[in-house]
């Protein structure tokens, strides 16, 4: 896959969900329109919920890539309303 040039990067490792979303959420509205924002994950339930949260709220979800240790890195960018 083609290499993402990140504007800020914020990892949720640590949070469970709901916390998951607010954390990466608060990162990228700190963001300016079309910014990207990567967002280190846990497998399961964050990779089902981040993604999905982030294109009901708007934002586009350009890529999500397998670190291959249990954790995924999901770049998302920024949509003004």
């Amino acid at each position: 896959m083609a290499e993402i040039k990140q504007d800020s990067f914020v990892d949720i490792t640590d949070k469970v969900c709901p916390l998951t979303f607010v954390k990466a959420k608060v990162a990228l509205e700190e963001l300016e329109d079309g910014q990207i924002l990567a967002v280190r994950m846990n497998d399961g339930e964050p990779v089902q919920n981040v993604p999905r949260s982030f294109k009901d709220d708007g934002h586009q979800v350009l890529q999500l890539d397998d670190n291959n240790d249990g954790t995924y890195t999901l770049y998302v960018q920024k949509v003004e309303d």
